[in-house]
């Protein structure tokens, strides 16, 4: 006997009504290790599907195709037991509203945690002998929750929120092996953003300092297939050596821009060798036939976590042979007694050389050797699912990578996710979908679509200039304001006016694993404005910032790339327009010099005067800035003043320095 799940729907709530049974509700994703567990330990045993099927309605959820319904369960379940995560077990009336929550339980009872067929019997004999108790908790519970999902209309972010968020910063940092605070450890691209923009004001160097020593202690580390590449999900340690194994799309994305960034800002190699492994990994492994991108792979294979990134000096020896064999274990730390659970990661964390030296190192022959080996293993379960928000991010990382580091093939793959996207992802109408796979889309999109997207058509446009994309960010940021926004208040809500209304509606602005909706949004809108000379998007984002100032005000840290937002609309930034041939060497010359630089507060739009008006269309400002003297020419507008027109490229860069 196997629980009979059903979809979120109209089916399984009618059914709950008409038998008048409880909800249960399982939300989870395909990767997470601990989801897989419950469902061995619990789900598919016959006396817990017995009690299931006969005394509840039961719902399986996957959190990433679902991130409303997860958002408003997961608020239920830290507001009830003070800490959240996957599996979520939600136990609801028939009108969907909670009145229990929790996370992985096992089968029965132990160590201290309660086990399902205690929890389920429990609740059924209350529920059949006094309802009334559980309806009224479900409801005290919904009012508070309602108190907590609601914006404030109009705040004020305090001087000194973003000090407040730094100064955390550098008081949790691990001095001994980078990243903040100890174990688990997570990498969190957008914090390390924070910090570099911090350090391009401040120039400070021990700021600059925590963010190379974070990247770098990641890289050493066993949470870095130093054989494959990518990132796992995090680390179970201070050190970074032992990964919870997935790999997310999302993390690598953000992780590529973080090490792009911070290449751009100190044009040290081994910064831009890590993303440059990270887009290999993820054009090889992670990429359809189609060009849209998958969402993950598992932690586990054959039941077991790790085990295809593990290895033993025999296995290793077999491959290489003994004299490579014992080079590639000494500077891999492969040992007989192993580093996690008799097997050996492959890590350099006590590795002498050099962050630049382990870069380089003449040892690819003998990788490859060991990947090619690896691809023979039985492989971690690939959920093949393309979400149109995590490419977004994938898009923007690709875009961005593109511009710097000069190779026009990660904007091919970045384009071609964005056709995927329009083909596959777009209805007829222009109304973005959230998830396809295997031929199905489904899901009208929700606000991390949207934002994500448009994060990734702005940077395709400045890796481009190509002024379809630039036409597509502003129409999808419009359908953002129309399908997500609020009249006369700030902020933008987790799903659309257009989509199924569930319990609540929330706008959130945390920044978590990933960074909110609304914070990339904010961003987009600054950027959309500066580049298009709309003035009307960046009050827009200033009612972002209005409607989140209580938290952000009170937990600063938890709210970086907001704060990111905050800093462009505060900070010295600049308008950069060159006009001329995108052909002509010299226009190149001006954009090779601007990707050199590390420069987060500016936009730059190139004018190609044969364009016929459209970019003028768009961006109204340019209509006078034309050639002088009948060559490529530089406008720079810096804090509302603008310089004269450049020619002169030596002139240009140092303007830009």
């Amino acid at each position: 006997m196997h629980v009979d799940w059903y979809p979120w729907g109209g089916e399984a709530f009618a059914r709950a009504v008409a038998e008048d049974k409880p909800i249960f509700l399982s939300i989870g994703y395909s990767t997470c290790h601990w989801c897989h567990v419950m469902e061995r330990e619990s789900f598919e045993d016959e006396s817990v599907a017995r009690i299931l099927n006969k005394n509840f309605i039961a719902i399986k959820v996957d959190r990433e195709e679902r991130p409303d319904v997860d958002h408003i369960y997961m608020s239920v379940c830290q507001a009830l037991t003070g800490h959240g995560g996957w599996p979520l077990t939600i136990i609801m009336t028939p009108d969907r509203k909670p009145f229990y929550a929790g996370t992985y339980f096992p089968k029965t009872s132990r160590g201290g945690y309660p086990g399902i067929i205690e929890i389920l019997d429990r609740i059924n004999r209350t529920w059949k002998s006094e309802k009334s108790v559980l309806l009224e908790s479900s409801e005290s519970i919904m009012e508070h929750m309602n108190k907590e999902f609601e914006a404030a209309d109009h705040g004020e972010v305090e001087e000194g929120t973003i000090d407040a968020a730094y100064t955390g910063f550098v008081k949790s940092f691990d001095k001994t092996h980078g990243g903040f605070g100890t174990a688990p450890k997570f990498p969190t691209p957008h914090n390390l953003m924070f910090l570099l923009r911090q350090y391009k004001q401040s120039g400070s160097a021990n700021t600059l300092h925590i963010i190379e020593k974070t990247l770098e202690s990641m890289y050493r580390g066993g949470i870095y297939d130093h054989i494959g590449f990518g990132f796992s999900r995090y680390s179970t340690d201070r050190k970074w050596l032992v990964p919870h194994f997935e790999k997310m799309l999302y993390d690598n994305a953000l992780l590529a821009i973080a090490y792009l960034e911070v290449y751009q800002a100190t044009r040290k190699q081994e910064y831009r060798k890590v993303a440059e492994q990270i887009f290999e990994y993820v054009l090889r492994d992670m990429t359809s036939p189609e060009g849209g991108f998958y969402s993950a792979e598992d932690a586990d294979s054959e039941g077991v976590e790790g085990k295809f990134y593990v290895w033993t000096p025999k296995e290793i020896a077999e491959v290489l042979g003994d004299k490579e064999a014992k080079e590639f274990c000494k500077m891999y730390d492969i040992t007989e007694q192993g580093n996690f659970e008799g097997n050996s990661i492959p890590n350099v964390i006590d590795n002498k050389m050099s962050f630049e030296e382990l870069t380089q190192l003449p040892l690819d022959a003998m990788r490859q050797k060991l990947f090619q080996h690896r691809e023979k293993r039985i492989h971690p379960y690939k959920d093949d699912k393309i979400l149109t928000a995590w490419n977004g991010l994938m898009i923007a990382a690709l875009a961005y990578g593109a511009r710097v580091l000069g190779n026009e093939s990660y904007k091919a793959a970045a384009e071609g996710a964005l056709r995927f996207i329009q083909n596959k992802l777009m209805r007829a109408d222009g109304r973005l979908m959230a998830r396809y796979r295997e031929g199905e889309t489904a899901y009208v999109g929700y606000l991390d679509d949207y934002a994500f997207l448009v994060w990734g058509l702005i940077e395709l446009y400045e890796a481009s200039f190509d002024i379809k994309h630039l036409e597509l960010a502003i129409q999808l940021n419009e359908d953002m304001i129309q399908f997500f926004g609020e009249v006369g208040k700030g902020g933008y809500f987790i799903y659309g006016s257009d989509s199924e209304q569930l319990i609540a509606r929330p706008k959130e602005v945390y920044d978590g694993a990933m960074p909110s909706g609304n914070s990339v949004a904010a961003l987009n809108l600054l950027r959309l404005g500066r580049l298009t000379g709309n003035t009307e998007l960046e009050v827009e984002a200033e009612g972002v910032f209005g409607a989140f100032a209580d938290r952000i005000n009170s937990y600063s840290m938890g709210h970086t790339f907001l704060l990111t937002a905050l800093m462009f609309a505060r900070g010295k930034g600049s308008e950069i327009v060159i006009v001329g041939d995108q052909k002509d060497s010299t226009v190149q010359n001006f954009i090779d010099t601007i990707n050199k630089n590390f420069m987060p507060y500016s936009v730059v739009v190139v004018k190609d005067e044969s364009d016929k008006g459209a970019l003028i269309k768009l961006v109204p400002y340019t209509e006078g800035q034309l050639r002088v003297d009948d060559r490529a020419t530089a406008y720079v507008c810096e804090n509302f003043a603008c310089r004269a027109p450049i020619t002169d490229l030596n002139k240009f860069s140092e303007i830009l320095s």
